[in-house]
């Protein structure tokens, strides 16, 4: 069941996004392992396709890149690739993830990452009047309109969805 009265403390993502002035709401749920976007979308009663997933992937030179999807879809590695310019992408190790991102698989967000990382984002999810993305820790996320992605983190669309 979603935690809707359930305080969330700072997590380096809301840091930057208060920094920046960026409208978000807070949506806080019960993390259940490899429960995945289908659960935090039941939790939280929201559509899964309006639940964006943080991937860290890196392409053939082991540069590491973020890449946001709708919950609901796959990435294409080879799509992605093709769209990128790269010979490949594959997706990183956990501990890769983690060192790269600086957050813990399952509450990798977009936001406030350690490393500068190009980001790239599967261009569907920019028509959705608002989406929830990982907010910085299991169980958290956050609403933002799509906008914030291309204003703020530079991300570029991609059509990479399986």
């Amino acid at each position: 069941m979603a935690r809707k009265d359930k305080h969330v403390s700072e997590t380096p993502a809301t840091a930057w996004l208060r920094e920046r002035g960026i409208a978000f709401t807070e949506h806080p749920y019960d993390y259940v392992e490899h429960g995945g976007t289908a659960e935090s979308a039941r939790q939280l009663g929201i559509d899964e396709h309006a639940v964006i997933k943080t991937l860290v992937m890196q392409n053939e030179k082991g540069e590491p890149l973020i890449v946001l999807m709708h919950g609901d879809r796959q990435v294409s590695t080879k799509g992605l690739a093709r769209a990128i310019g790269a010979k490949s992408v594959l997706p990183c190790t956990p501990e890769a993830a983690q060192r790269a991102s600086g957050y813990q698989v399952g509450g990798t967000s977009p936001f406030g990452l350690r490393k500068a990382m190009p980001v790239y984002v599967e261009a569907t999810a920019l028509a959705l009047p608002r989406i929830c993305i990982n907010g910085g820790r299991r169980g958290y996320l956050v609403g933002i309109a799509p906008s914030v992605l291309l204003a703020e983190l530079g991300a570029k669309p991609v059509s990479c969805a399986l």
